[in-house]
């Protein structure tokens, strides 16, 4: 059996910092599943156009693609029933979907205008450029600057916007129950991509998420706090 997986990088290759491609690299790990990675571009749409995709993540088994984050979690836990499972059964999966859109619309949503200044500095020229042009336009022609200015303010209603997930954390140690699971991983994608780009503070140390995100940090033999990242 092969896997692999196309991830995206800037100019370091072992700083891989897509939200989508961690939800995805912490399900391979919950898993047990060890994949080859295929650090990926922005502007290398080529290499993965093949597939039938022009965004990561893009997954192979057995050199047959699967695409999207949440393909890929449905993917592996249907190919893989013998390993832990991502969902704990058909309503987790049912709970997960919902929480893939929080994780979307609201955790990386939110987080978005926060650092996405920051971004740029990660990225070869060409690729800056083109994060930077397409970015931009989303924003009706902001620079990436103007959009993050607020961010000092911004972050007081990002936190309020985990307010329902704060709450779930005060009573059980993960999204998931006693242990993590994919629910998990869609929101913990989300932090893992802002503290690898930025160091900018989203969270106050006191906060049940900040703690719920140091033990994901931690879980898989610390995989994801060593890879590059700030300290915040």
């Amino acid at each position: 059996m092969s896997l692999k997986l196309f991830e995206l990088v800037g100019t370091d290759a072992a700083r891989p910092f897509s939200p989508y491609c961690w939800r995805t690299r912490m399900a391979l790990a919950h898993k047990g599943l060890p994949a080859q990675s295929l650090p990926w571009r922005f502007t290398e749409k080529s290499a993965i156009a093949p597939y039938g995709s022009d965004k990561v993540p893009v997954l192979l088994h057995d050199e047959e693609p699967v695409v999207d984050s949440w393909t890929i979690a449905n993917y592996l836990e249907d190919h893989f029933p013998d390993r832990p499972s991502l969902f704990g059964g058909e309503g987790g999966r049912g709970i997960a979907r919902m929480i893939n859109a929080f994780g979307d619309i609201t955790v990386i949503g939110g987080i978005f205008p926060l650092i996405v200044a920051d971004i740029p500095k990660y990225l070869a020229e060409v690729d800056a450029a083109y994060f930077r042009q397409s970015r931009e336009a989303r924003f009706g022609g902001k620079t990436l600057e103007q959009v993050m200015a607020g961010r000092d303010a911004g972050v007081i209603a990002f936190r309020k916007s985990l307010e329902v997930m704060r709450q779930t954390l005060k009573k059980q140690p993960y999204l998931g129950g006693a242990a993590p699971n994919y629910a998990d991983y869609i929101v913990f994608g989300g932090f893992q991509w802002a503290r690898v780009v930025s160091p900018f503070k989203l969270l106050e140390a006191d906060d049940p998420i900040y703690g719920w995100r140091e033990k994901l940090l931690d879980a898989f033999e610390g995989m994801a706090r060593r890879s590059p990242g700030h300290a915040v």
